[in-house]
């Protein structure tokens, strides 16, 4: 997990601190976690992952998923207190 840390610790840094629903559907990863994705994404199109960077770049498609969630249900609180 260690090579995942960084992602995981902007969440958790994020969640941490408060957060409200606008906060949520606004969110993006540091430029620094785009892109190492970006070069995972690439790496693995041209000369494939070792087990451990698959493994980072699996976890941070989870990651994205659990966010793409929150987003939406953010939005759709926020559609409602308008």
């Amino acid at each position: 997990m260690s090579a995942v840390s960084p992602a995981y610790f902007e969440i958790i840094d994020f969640i941490a601190a408060g957060t409200t629903s606008e906060a949520v559907a606004s969110f993006r990863p540091s430029p620094e976690a785009q892109q190492r994705v970006a070069e995972l994404i690439e790496r693995e199109k041209e000369s494939g992952l070792s087990r451990e960077e698959k493994a980072e770049l699996d976890h941070f498609e989870e990651l994205e998923h659990i966010l793409r969630m929150a987003k939406a249900k953010a939005r759709q609180i926020l559609a409602r207190a308008h």
